[in-house]
C-alpha cells in the first residue's frame, strides 16, 4: 500500500468525527452563520481547506512562514481563500491572536507532542473558545510506542518508553513527547474541559506489514473499515499510535 493510502486511513476517522461536531455545532447556532473554527498549529491547511470546503471560516495559527504560504495557495486552489485566513503564531500567543471566546470548534492536532508546556496550550485553546464550544485533540499514545518497539524487536527501547514517565526517552524517538490516555484526560479537565469522545487512530494501520497491504485486493478500504470499526473499542485502545479526544467548555 502506498503511502498516501496509508495517510488517508490514518485520517479518515478523524475527520469523520470532527464533520459530526461540526453538524451538531451548525445544529446549535442555526444556518444564518458559518462557524468560527481555529487550527492552532494547522500548517499548510490539509485540514482547514477540508473544513472551509464544507461552508466554515477557519483560522490556521502556525509558527511557520513557509506553512502559511502554502496554505495560501492550497486556499486558493480549493477556491476557499475567503473562507482560511493563516495566522503567525503558536500556543503561547493564541489567545491575543484569535480572541477569548472566539471559536466554536478548537483544533489541537499535534500539537501538545512538541509544545514547551502542554497544560498552557490546552488553557489558551479552551479560552478561546465560545460556551459549549469544542476542542479536537490529537496526540501521540505512549502505549503504542511501547507495543511497536516489542514487536520490532527492540525490547530495550520498548522498557526505556514504558518506564519513563515523562513519555519522552531521549534521541530515539522522533516524537518528543507521548501521553496517556488518563495523562490527556487529567489536562483536560484542568484546562476545565470535558471529555466527551475519545478514539484510538491507527490501531491497525502502524503496525501491520506494507507487504501484505499490497498483496491483499481491497487491503485499504478493509483496513479503514477495521479502523473505524475499533475506533471507540476500549480493548483496542491501547495500542493505538495516537489518541482523539473530543472536549467541550461549559
Amino acid at each position: 500500500m502506498v503511502e498516501r493510502q496509508r495517510s488517508a486511513i490514518r485520517g479518515a476517522v478523524v475527520f469523520d468525527a470532527l464533520q459530526a461536531v461540526l453538524q451538531a455545532r451548525r445544529g446549535v447556532v442555526g444556518p444564518d452563520r458559518p462557524l468560527h473554527v481555529v487550527d492552532l498549529g494547522g500548517g499548510t491547511g490539509g485540514l482547514a481547506v477540508r473544513i472551509a470546503r464544507l461552508g466554515h471560516e477557519v483560522v490556521v495559527v502556525d509558527p511557520s512562514p513557509d506553512a502559511l504560504a502554502s496554505l495560501e495557495s492550497r486556499a486558493a486552489e480549493s477556491g476557499v481563500t475567503d473562507s482560511v485566513r493563516g495566522v503567525l503564531g503558536d500556543a503561547a500567543t493564541l489567545l491575543e491572536t484569535v480572541g477569548e471566546r472566539s471559536a466554536d470548534v478548537v483544533i489541537c492536532h499535534g500539537v501538545l507532542e512538541v509544545v514547551d508546556e502542554p497544560a498552557e496550550a490546552l488553557q489558551a485553546a479552551a479560552a478561546v473558545l465560545v460556551a459549549h464550544g469544542c476542542l479536537s485533540v490529537l496526540a501521540a499514545q505512549r502505549s503504542a510506542a511501547v507495543f511497536a518497539r516489542a514487536i520490532a524487536g527492540h525490547l530495550g527501547d520498548a522498557r526505556a518508553a514504558l518506564t519513563d514517565p515523562d513519555g519522552t526517552w531521549g534521541s530515539t524517538d522522533p516524537v518528543p513527547r507521548r501521553f496517556s490516555r488518563q495523562q490527556l484526560t487529567s489536562l483536560l479537565g484542568e484546562a476545565g474541559l470535558t471529555v466527551a469522545e475519545t478514539r484510538g487512530i491507527r490501531v491497525f494501520t502502524d503496525h501491520i506489514s506494507g507487504a501484505l497491504d499490497d498483496t491483499e485486493p481491497g487491503a485499504a478500504d478493509a483496513l479503514l473499515d477495521l479502523e473505524a470499526a475499533v475506533a471507540t473499542d476500549p480493548d483496542f485502545m491501547a495500542i493505538a499510535t495516537q489518541l482523539h479526544l473530543l472536549a467541550t467548555r461549559s
